[in-house]
């Protein structure tokens, strides 16, 4: 990270940093790594964006809802793995990405099929509703795009807090719901500014299609993902004990590679 900002001449790599240093030292340890879940997701997202892309210039959401569903559903091991390998290295967790996202196959891959269904048809719709604005004669009222921006913030905040959930616990999806509205009411300001600067992170890519394309298989998902969870990490920390259970798991093991699993009760 000395590239971009001054490097702090007593800097310990085999310490763990707090503030501004702990952003740096986490990419410094595992951006790279975390290109590669990138792609990895990516490539997973690609039959939902063409489904939707069929649906949209073939103008039928009766084509979208099927091929939205079955786009998401394909995704969603996929998101589940890139949020694993991030909240991995927030953690401090062993083990190589590419064993860690096989796991998360393993783990996650059933359980994260019905939220990657929810996700793309709810993606799709969002899509679609931009193209039933373009394809308006009249513009868009500031009250509908207001509504609009709205619900997509209201979206990201689930999206933002379901996930983290899902691939570390074992739950319901009732009590991961509880657990958002829990936490959102106790961190409002903290939750509705990491919720503003993915809708604004979104609006940049929407808005500077197609050049923003080009930056998709670099920083596409995972940086967002990285941003917005080490935003809240300290605090989803605190309620969930997410270290906690972690080095409990460790302790337990007979070797540092069973560690890699940890986390997920």
């Amino acid at each position: 990270m000395g590239l971009f900002v001054h490097e702090d001449p007593y800097y310990d790599p085999r310490v763990r940093q707090v503030g501004f240093n702990r952003y740096k030292q986490l990419l410094s340890l595992h951006a790279f790594s975390w290109i590669k879940l990138n792609l990895l997701t990516v490539l997973g997202g690609l039959p939902l964006a063409a489904g939707i892309g069929y649906a949209i210039l073939s103008s039928s959401i009766l084509v979208l809802i099927p091929l939205s569903v079955l786009g998401g559903m394909i995704w969603g091991p996929f998101l589940a793995g890139l949020y694993d390998g991030i909240l991995r290295g927030l953690r401090d967790a062993p083990g190589t990405w590419w064993t860690s996202w096989r796991k998360s196959w393993r783990q996650n891959g059933l359980e994260s099929l019905f939220p990657g269904a929810i996700l793309g048809l709810l993606i799709g719709m969002y899509a679609f509703m931009v193209a039933l604005f373009w394809w308006s004669a009249s513009p868009q009222t500031p009250g509908t795009v207001a509504l609009y921006l709205f619900s997509g913030a209201l979206f990201l905040l689930l999206n933002t807090l379901y996930w983290p959930q899902l691939v570390l616990f074992r739950q319901n999806p009732l009590n991961r719901m509880r657990n958002i509205i829990l936490f959102t009411a106790k961190y409002f300001w903290r939750v509705a500014g990491v919720t503003l600067l993915q809708l604004l992170y979104l609006l940049i890519y929407v808005l500077l299609a197609p050049w923003t394309l080009l930056l998709v298989p670099i920083l596409g998902l995972w940086y967002i993902v990285f941003l917005s969870q080490i935003l809240i990490y300290k605090q989803i920390d605190q309620e969930l004990e997410i270290e906690e259970k972690f080095r409990a798991s460790c302790s337990k093991s007979n070797s540092g590679s069973d560690c890699t699993s940890a986390g997920r009760t």
